[in-house]
């Protein structure tokens, strides 16, 4: 069969326990590059380990939330923030193996052709996942008191691998969109860090001025701070409909990402598999 005829969907690429296999061999392949590449996880580990040292030390003593300290208040921001972010690491990972030509190489083996994306975004969950833990247990040594039920532990598990699952699959649609993984390091930035500024990360929405405000009360990455917040604090969001119904408005951002990136994304891995 020859390149061109290849398909996503070609029913010669096996069925789904090799499917499965497949994901689950170019994952662990994704993820044993860490140790070379160990800078990959910077933005999942480093990054946000600087942002709460610096909010919660050098800053923190200016802001005061009223009804909860600055500290249990940043840290849920950061675990929103961190997840965000993940969406540059998965964009930029994709980017790199794009140009690097190394789904060109996966293209010539014998490997079921969905799982080249899957394992992708498999790679990039786990990465995500671990950075969680980090700044999960970070928060812990310093002093983070989260109040959580056994409903809401799960439901802010469920929240938070939907999140990533989200956040992912559109990292992994705009790398393979960018010409380049400087471009995708640049674009991201230029999007996903002011959202996550104006998303109530570090300070209340209902405290900035009136343009910051208006995008901050529909920003998605908002009702993932607020969800985690109100989940793990208690601490009540307000303004826009999604603030003041967090959890259902994340499920429904995560639900519409999702919906429209896969395939997407799946539509231009299939051409570029074609070209």
């Amino acid at each position: 069969m020859s390149v061109s005829a290849t398909t996503v969907s070609d029913p010669s690429f096996g069925g789904p326990i090799r499917f499965a296999r497949d994901t689950a061999l170019l994952t662990a392949r994704s993820l044993r590059a860490i140790p070379r590449v160990p800078e990959r996880l910077l933005d999942v580990t480093i990054q946000p380990i600087v942002f709460i040292l610096l909010f919660l030390y050098v800053f923190g003593s200016a802001i005061h939330i009223h009804g909860i300290s600055y500290k249990d208040y940043l840290f849920p921001g950061i675990i929103g923030q961190s997840l965000a972010f993940g969406t540059i690491g998965a964009g930029v990972a994709t980017s790199n193996d794009i140009t690097e030509g190394v789904v060109d190489r996966f293209r010539s083996m014998p490997v079921n052709r969905l799982s080249i994306i899957t394992a992708q975004v498999m790679g990039q969950f786990c990465e995500a996942l671990l950075g969680m833990v980090i700044v999960v247990v970070f928060g812990l040594i310093l002093g983070w008191t989260p109040h959580l039920t056994a409903v809401h532990a799960i439901e802010l598990g469920g929240l938070m691998v939907l999140a990533m699952l989200a956040f992912t699959w559109a990292g992994v649609l705009f790398g393979m969109l960018v010409r380049s993984p400087d471009a995708m390091q640049g674009i991201g930035f230029i999007v996903v860090f002011p959202l996550s500024f104006m998303a109530g990360t570090f300070v209340q929405i209902s405290g900035m001025a009136a343009v910051p405000r208006a995008i901050a009360d529909w920003d998605p990455i908002a009702a993932l701070v607020a969800s985690v917040r109100g989940l793990t604090e208690g601490f009540p969001s307000s303004g826009s409909w999604q603030l003041d119904h967090p959890e259902i408005a994340m499920v429904l951002w995560c639900v519409a990402i999702i919906a429209i990136c896969v395939p997407l994304a799946l539509r231009r891995f299939n051409r570029t598999l074609a070209a």
